[in-house]
């Protein structure tokens, strides 16, 4: 069921420290003819992408710049095949495992297109890449993606929809842990105390409160080539934007 817009949406205005830059300044790379941003040009070129999926952390731009810490020995390569989604006993498979028990370095990636419907907020784990790229992922219709104490984060290639505020509850803490969560105002992206995060070419639109939420001292955040849709504006600190669709 679709939640209702937040009435006070229209009142919010970027807060001190909102760096902007925009993408066309950055040099270009033709594909197919095509021209792609410094970001794109990166990896786009490379027909066999499928096959260097963790190749798109050094890609990163900003204010942290590459996300290679993210990257190197003993990363796990798991892959989402089950839509289902369970808080506090997460199953093999889900996103919600992937995101929160699997320990160290770990790229998500997804067996097919798929729409999930996250029971709670999921807090994504430190040295996290949720590669969205290739099938077409829709997190949609309830809770969403939380980055809470965590860093070297990647979100890539979502569609993240018709979010709602949750009440306070028990969910699945960053480390596996089951913890107490206070109320979540329904945004696409909340990062609380965060830093290192990269979110790139994601689809954000129709959530109760907002599209991205970057709060608590969270730092070295780079937000480049989203679509921000029926929204006109984000309360956001220290984060640099490049290519963005309003």
């Amino acid at each position: 069921m679709a939640c209702h817009q937040c009435p006070n949406a229209n009142i919010w205005c970027f807060v001190l420290g909102l760096f902007i830059a925009i993408a066309s300044f950055a040099k270009e790379t033709k594909v197919d003819g095509l021209k792609l941003n410094v970001i794109d040009g990166c990896w786009r070129w490379n027909l066999d992408w499928r096959r260097n999926r963790k190749e798109l952390a050094l890609c990163s731009v900003g204010f942290y710049g590459r996300m290679s810490n993210i990257i190197g020995r003993n990363i796990v390569y798991y892959q989402v095949t089950d839509p289902s989604d369970n808080a506090l006993e997460p199953k093999p498979g889900t996103l919600r495992y992937g995101a929160t028990m699997i320990r160290g370095k770990k790229w998500i990636t997804f067996q097919r297109d798929m729409r999930i419907r996250l029971e709670k907020p999921l807090l994504i784990s430190s040295f996290t890449a949720i590669d969205g790229r290739g099938p077409s992922v829709h997190i949609a219709g309830n809770a969403c993606l939380v980055v809470f104490k965590a860093s070297n984060v990647i979100i890539h290639g979502l569609r993240i929809h018709h979010c709602c505020s949750q009440a306070p509850s028990l969910v699945m803490d960053p480390d596996g842990k089951i913890m107490p969560l206070g109320q979540v105002d329904g945004d696409a992206i909340r990062l609380v105390t965060a830093s290192k995060v990269w979110i790139d070419h994601n689809t954000l639109y129709e959530c109760q409160d907002g599209l991205l939420d970057v709060t608590r001292g969270s730092t070295d955040i780079t937000v480049s080539n989203n679509w921000f849709r029926d929204r006109s504006c984000f309360p956001a600190t220290m984060i640099a934007i490049f290519g963005i669709r309003t």
